[in-house]
Order: structure tokens, then sequence, then C-alpha cells
């Protein structure tokens, strides 16, 4: 992992388990589709540990560890189902973690620009985005299918610096996972993990340990923050 950084102006997030517990509404569009099939539906605790490497392997996986069939053929088709199933209710049951949505908008008072990497679909990802009323709190939005490669590949982590028209260097990524460990690792950008979700079970170093977002403030000189 690369050092901490002394500084960056540039935070990019993951966010199913990073800045939104979506897991309900995700579970209950898996469940839709589990039971158009006549397949038992899934607790969403169970179907939350599957989330983070995007719609196929979110079905792939699930259906392998419940012993489902699950040929490449029937995962092709249930991905669209599931994604048409998530559209139609992405947000009901979604809720922002412990302080993110106060702390998103005093990272970004504060001077930081804001940008997003997920392996959510990227028209999905802004439907829930504008649902919770923060796309505007984001310079750029990549989601898996904008990118040339979606996480842990670093191209999609790189994408979102570009679209930001930034080095690395002023970046750091925030996340829950050891996906978004990895993809971070190999962009080469510092990476900070969140206390709940998947953030509590990665192994960080403690520099790299958050208790909430607004940790983040101590990687902004405090001469080149704004006043909120």
């Amino acid at each position: 992992m690369p050092s901490p950084s002394a500084t960056a102006d540039v935070l990019i997030f993951d966010l199913d388990g990073t800045l939104i517990d979506s897991a309900h509404d995700i579970a209950a569009a898996v469940n839709e589709y589990l039971a158009s099939k006549g397949w038992p539906e899934q607790d969403p605790a169970f179907v939350e540990g599957f989330i983070g490497n995007g719609p196929r392997r979110l079905l792939l996986d699930l259906l392998k560890a419940v012993g489902l069939p699950h040929d490449d053929a029937l995962v092709d088709e249930a991905v669209p189902t599931y994604i048409a199933n998530y559209e139609r209710s992405p947000a009901r049951h979604t809720r922002f973690y412990a302080h993110v949505e106060e702390d998103l908008r005093l990272l970004r008072d504060a001077g930081f620009r804001l940008g997003l990497c997920t392996n959510k679909p990227h028209a999905l990802t802004l439907k829930v985005l504008d649902l919770l009323g923060i796309a505007p709190l984001f310079e750029a939005v990549v989601g898996a299918d904008a990118a040339p490669a979606c996480k842990p590949d670093p191209a999609h982590l790189l994408t979102v610096c570009e679209r930001m028209d930034v080095a690395p260097a002023r970046v750091a990524y925030v996340g829950d996972t050891a996906v978004d460990q990895a993809t971070a690792m190999g962009a080469g950008i510092p990476f900070h993990a969140v206390p709940w979700g998947g953030g509590s079970l990665l192994q960080v170093d403690d520099a790299f340990r958050l208790e909430r977002l607004a940790d983040l403030l101590a990687l902004k000189p405090a001469a080149t923050r704004r006043s909120a």
C-alpha cells in the first residue's frame, strides 16, 4: 500500500457500503429475480456479503453459494432482469451511514474536490445519487460500465482521475472492501477504510482507518481550506 500522502485535495469514494447502506434495495431486486424463477429468497444480510464486484459477480457468486444453477447463459439472462428490478426502486430503503451526508458537504465546503468510483452500473448510480440528493457534490462519477475496466482493475479509479484532470498523487480513495483496497493499490493511490460494513474487517494501518469521513479533513493543509 502507498504511504499516506501528507496532503490530498481530491477525494474519490466507493458508493455501496462506503457512503450508503443499499443492501436492502439490492436484496429486494435479487429476491424479485429469484422469486420469478421459483427459487428461495435470501436474507439481505446474506446478499450484502456479495456486493462490491458489480451485478454479474453478485449474481454468479450468490447463486453458486446457495447451490442454484449459475452457468454463463443463466447469469447473462439474470443480470438485465436484476438491474431492471433495481431500477424500479433503487433507493426505497437505502440510507446514508452515520454522518456521511453532512461530512461529504463539510469536505466539499472545505475545498476538497469529490469523485465517485463504483461497480454499480453508471446510469443506476446517477439515479441513486439524484434520489439521495447528493449528485451535485461529485465532480466526476464513473460506474462500472463507463470505464475501460471495472474495479479491482486500477483503470477504473484512474479513469475518475482523468475525468477530474488530476494526478493520482493528489488523490485519496475511500472504500469498504478488499476490492476497493486492491484498486487503490494498483493505481498507486492511498486507501482509507471506513469503519462500517466490510471496512471494519480490512487489514489497514491505523493511519488509514477512519472513524468518520470528516477525519479526511486532516489531509488538506489548513491554509487552503475554505470556511464552511
